[in-house]
């Protein structure tokens, strides 16, 4: 059972109600977008700017290649395997993903030995095949093996919506994401390994003396990342994000007609993003948001905090009202320490989800005296019968 706290927030006395933009397909924000499913996310905040469709299975295609690049990006920053570290091209990843498959490929040549920096190079710049199977059959001896490894690190990472059947995001029956656990991977890549993050901007890449240029669509607008994607499901896929004056988003779509359509959606939907919201600050770290219910405990209460700023985008135009709950599971038991993880705080507008954030405890409860207890226990006991 939970508990719900509702809280409303009050930040200047003369504005009355706090509103955030959460544009709709019915155009009530006037902004549409033909994406059959979306999700744009402002990075620093965690706000929820557009969404529709963001939990629907989708069939990846390349997409699926950023977490094939994930598992190479940890194995260099734990010191598993070294950018100079070469691998072998076996002829099945030849024939599957280099130049006899005609799909996309980083032309490696059959027996050659390709360093780990050039086969991430391949794979963010040119979505080649050849450089998923070589790197997957290197670190893990088999590509089926590797793909192991891919469905235990999106686990570890929260996809909950994610199955990979093979490291290129090539046709299979097991390939399944959603946006939301794309653009969650997305989000962790940037923030978690930033050197290697830079592949994805670079604008070309040239191997074996065959030179191609950077698949990405948005690099012009000054994007610089991620994957692109394709499959007869779900159409054209893009894993996008850019940073212009300190804000950063991140843009997952699918559901598009064609490559073009892909790229003229994907800009609109980002610069939208860029010019139409600006920040608002709603808590300063630790300060009190609400309070939860503490039973057997020396107090019957304990304040929640925050240990960091909590901020939205709020629209320049046609806002939407906004609602904070503080959730926690009921009943909490004492004794309670502080920083104790007790729950969190949502930030809703119109029932739509756009922040969760995690709340801790700002002080400690003791457990109490056996009265205390026992009253708490009798209130429990009447709550639960009722």
């Amino acid at each position: 059972m939970r508990a719900f706290l509702s809280v409303i927030l009050f930040l200047l006395s003369s504005v009355l109600t706090l509103s955030l933009a959460h544009a709709q397909q019915d155009g009530s924000t006037g902004f549409e977008t033909k994406a059959a499913q979306v999700l744009l996310v402002e990075a620093s905040t965690g706000t929820v700017l557009l969404s529709k469709g963001e939990t629907d299975t989708l069939v990846p295609g390349s997409i699926a290649k950023l977490m094939t690049l994930e598992i190479a990006f940890d194995a260099v920053a734990r010191g598993e395997i070294a950018l100079t570290t070469t691998y072998p091209v076996s002829e099945f990843a030849w024939r599957t993903g280099g130049a006899p498959s005609r799909t996309a490929t980083m032309f490696a040549a059959l027996k050659s030995e390709v360093p780990v920096m050039d086969l991430i190079r391949g794979i963010a710049i040119q979505t080649a095949n050849d450089g998923c199977l070589i790197l997957a059959e290197g670190m893990a001896g088999s590509e089926a093996a590797f793909v192991e490894r891919m469905n235990k690190r999106a686990t570890e990472l929260g996809m909950t919506g994610t199955r990979f059947g093979n490291a290129t995001g090539l046709p299979h029956p097991d390939n399944r994401t959603t946006l939301a656990d794309m653009v969650l991977l997305a989000r962790h890549m940037e923030a978690t390994y930033p050197a290697l993050y830079d592949v994805f901007k670079q604008p070309d890449f040239e191997w074996n003396e065959i030179f191609q240029r950077n698949r990405n669509p948005l690099l012009s607008m000054g994007a610089d990342g991620l994957a692109t994607g394709f499959s007869e499901e779900n159409g054209f896929s893009i894993i996008a994000s850019i940073e212009r004056d300190g804000r950063r988003l991140f843009l997952g779509m699918s559901g598009l007609g064609s490559d073009k359509e892909r790229a003229d959606e994907a800009s609109r939907v980002l610069e939208w993003g860029l010019s139409a919201f600006e920040m608002r600050r709603l808590f300063a770290a630790g300060e009190v948001i609400g309070e939860a219910s503490v039973y057997g405990g020396a107090q019957g209460r304990v304040p929640l905090i925050a240990k960091a700023d909590i901020s939205v985008l709020v629209a320049i135009r046609n806002p939407d009202r906004l609602q904070a709950r503080v959730v926690y599971d009921w009943p909490l038991r004492a004794p309670v320490a502080i920083d104790q993880p007790i729950g969190r705080l949502t930030v809703t507008a119109e029932d739509r989800q756009l922040l969760s954030v995690p709340l801790k405890s700002a002080a400690a409860v003791e457990v109490g005296t056996l009265r205390q207890r026992a009253t708490d226990a009798l209130i429990e006991a009447l709550f639960f019968w009722l």
